[in-house]
């Protein structure tokens, strides 16, 4: 599978809004899980936000709940990350990500990864600032 690309990224204020947008033409398998990492400041490791699976199911990490919504067109083959009252702990650099593998979808928003070896396609990542 290819490259995915982010884009969307920016600074905003406390209790704004920013929304991410990922190119997955690049990954083609009718089976998927797909969604976004975070890596926060003065941190390693790749942090489940929200994802998505072809089995038409949703998942969220709790710190993200009721604010930030995943979404996707599959005629324009964009997958979105709407960001809603955003606060300065949701800085950080922000991956789409993709895999194979639709059972995923739990382990994804409960976990972290250090590597990109935990999936098959990672964007390189787009940088969200949420000024307080």
């Amino acid at each position: 599978q290819g490259q995915l690309m982010e884009s969307g990224g920016g600074t905003v204020q406390t209790g704004g809004s920013l929304r991410l947008s990922c190119d997955i033409s690049a990954f083609t398998s009718s089976d998927y899980v797909m969604g976004w990492y975070r890596v926060l400041p003065g941190n390693s490791r790749r942090v489940g936000v929200a994802a998505l699976n072809s089995l038409g199911n949703l998942g969220y990490a709790e710190a993200v709940k009721g604010r930030f919504t995943i979404s996707k067109d599959n005629s324009k083959k964009i997958l979105y990350l709407q960001m809603d009252s955003l606060k300065p702990e949701d800085t950080g650099v922000y991956y789409c990500a993709a895999d194979p593998n639709q059972f995923l979808l739990n382990w994804w928003v409960t976990s972290w990864v250090y590597t990109e070896d935990a999936l098959r396609a990672w964007g390189k990542g787009t940088l969200v600032t949420v000024s307080s």
